[in-house]
């Protein structure tokens, strides 16, 4: 099946998969360039493939065919690949015993270098906060170049999730600069949850008051801040 026309129904609906309120609604999103699609593929996500009409496709799911106008309309890049593909959200699962919550993260590259440092260092969850970047946001998927599809993800309140883990027997830690434990100095149970904050204002005053104990990464003197991916990939590096 090849289309070559922008006004076509089903290229009209893909489109609209550029906006959150649509890929809620759906549970469906989209992914450019053929190692996203492959990692979709292999993870049972992919639902559908957008290929150029000379593309050859190796991959057992429905496949459509377009012009280059109709690809170029339908990607975000200025230089837009030779394939896109149509997956479904993530089916969140029952939480972990190594959680990591994110309070309000705003930057998509960010949240993608997470991703990708969280299931390299095993964390079993990771609990986005409702203030944050959208997980399917195009950047973010980019950045963590389809590690999404392995890693437990939710998007919930993390003051009510803090409560029931704690009641559970998580060890809960947050970040802080100013009047936190070394970093080296840390034991960690078998269960236990980090809090990373916004990169501007870091964890709130509201979720670090129900932690059990703050963290801080030792380093020098001259040097304020690191980036919040940075941080997160060096503490979740020790404490594996």
């Amino acid at each position: 099946m090849l289309i070559e026309s922008i006004d076509n129904k089903k290229i009209k609906l893909i489109k609209k998969l550029h906006q959150k309120k649509y890929r809620d609604e759906t549970k469906t999103f989209i992914v450019e360039g053929i190692h996203l699609v492959n990692e979709a593929y292999h993870s049972g996500n992919l639902l559908e493939v957008i290929a150029l009409y000379n593309e050859e496709v190796d991959i057992n799911v429905p496949t459509i065919y377009v012009t280059k106008q109709v690809m170029k309309y339908l990607s975000e890049l200025e230089t837009p690949y030779n394939i896109i593909g149509i997956c479904k959200y993530n089916e969140e699962k029952e939480i972990g015993n190594k959680v990591l919550m994110l309070d309000n993260i705003q930057d998509p590259g960010n949240l993608g270098t997470i991703i990708r440092s969280s299931l390299a260092f095993d964390v079993d969850t990771i609990i986005l906060s409702k203030t944050s970047v959208d997980l399917y946001n195009s950047k973010v998927l980019r950045g963590c170049q389809g590690m999404n599809f392995y890693i437990n993800i939710i998007r919930d309140d993390l003051k009510d999730n803090i409560i029931k883990l704690k009641d559970k027997g998580y060890k809960i830690f947050t970040t802080d600069v100013n009047d936190g434990k070394e970093l080296k100095n840390i034991k960690t149970s078998n269960k236990y949850v980090i809090i990373m904050g916004n990169e501007g204002n870091g964890v709130s005053k509201e979720i670090s008051d129900l932690s059990d104990e703050r963290i801080y990464i030792d380093m020098n003197e001259n040097c304020e801040s690191l980036n919040v991916a940075v941080a997160t990939s060096i503490i979740l590096y020790q404490l594996k």
